[in-house]
């Protein structure tokens, strides 16, 4: 029987002449899982998974189907810097898919590729920076409680949500803002290049949907992963999903519960994060 014969009864993965793409998926807040719960992105979370599909035998390209709201710059730019380095040693091209959002951080991530593809509803961009917190000294005041803390330097304490605000320490935190903020626009900058439509706008923290991204130069085009991919390796283009496994359950025991009883098990440090991950995506109203 002819070779050819041979190798089109063989499954796809085993056939030369089948197109590979590894598909990477990046879903979820961005922060060490110690903040943000299981779920969350982060290098140590992602590391693996990134080597494996970017060392898959006969790869084309790279796809990343990107599902993110943001969160920690430094795991966004460790993560993105990943991308690059392997993209570099492999000589590989790598494809964005953004799917409901790609903000922030996650925005961040898309510019690791070297062209963004985005559905019409998608959300793009929030290049910016910010910080949220409460204050709460005059409710303690009312409650006759005082707020007791002993430091060695003057500004080892700033923006307590238990004592007044103090205007040098709101200076400060807009300063460090001010310097990631740069660096998030120079970063945008160097990886979108010429495609970027400036504006008075673009580096504000707005966001946009997909047909606005392209306009601004935020993404390349409108499409999705499998038709986006299949138009440009062919129909049989085969497309293998990697994702970050996920870790087993620790969960504590609260109320006195029964061993062996679901009810009773809860992971106290979970529910706090999913409200955290929940407030960074409603952040765009989703």
């Amino acid at each position: 029987m002819p070779l050819v014969e041979i190798r089109s009864w063989l499954p796809r993965r085993f056939r030369g002449d089948v197109p590979v793409v590894p598909l990477v998926r990046l879903s979820g807040a961005i922060g060490m899982p110690a903040m943000l719960g299981r779920g969350s992105l982060s290098l140590s979370s992602i590391d693996g998974t990134l080597k494996k599909a970017f060392s898959l035998s006969g790869a084309k390209a790279v796809a990343l189907a990107i599902n993110s709201p943001g969160g920690s710059p430094v795991q966004s730019h460790l993560i993105f810097r990943r991308i690059r380095q392997l993209a570099e040693e492999k000589k590989l091209p790598v494809i964005a898919y953004v799917e409901d959002i790609a903000a922030s951080g996650g925005y961040m991530l898309a510019c690791a590729a070297d062209e963004i593809v985005a559905d019409r509803s998608s959300i793009l961009g929030s290049i910016g920076v910010v910080s949220a917190s409460f204050g709460l000294d005059k409710a303690i005041a009312r409650l006759g409680i005082d707020r007791r803390v002993y430091t060695a330097g003057t500004r080892k304490v700033t923006l307590d949500p238990f004592q007044p605000e103090n205007g040098e320490d709101v200076e400060h935190i807009k300063t460090l803002q001010r310097d990631i903020h740069a660096f998030f626009i120079e970063l945008v900058k160097d990886r979108r290049g010429a495609r970027l439509i400036e504006g008075e706008e673009l580096f504000s923290g707005l966001y946009w949907a997909g047909e606005r991204s392209v306009a601004l130069g935020l993404a390349d085009r409108i499409g999705t992963a499998h038709d986006d991919l299949a138009a440009r390796f062919g129909d049989k283009v085969d497309i293998r999903l990697f994702e970050p496994g996920r870790s087993g359950f620790l969960r504590r025991r609260l109320f006195g519960g029964v061993a062996g009883d679901a009810a009773a098990l809860v992971d106290f440090d979970d529910v706090l994060a999913a409200v955290e991950r929940r407030s960074l995506f409603s952040r765009y109203g989703l």
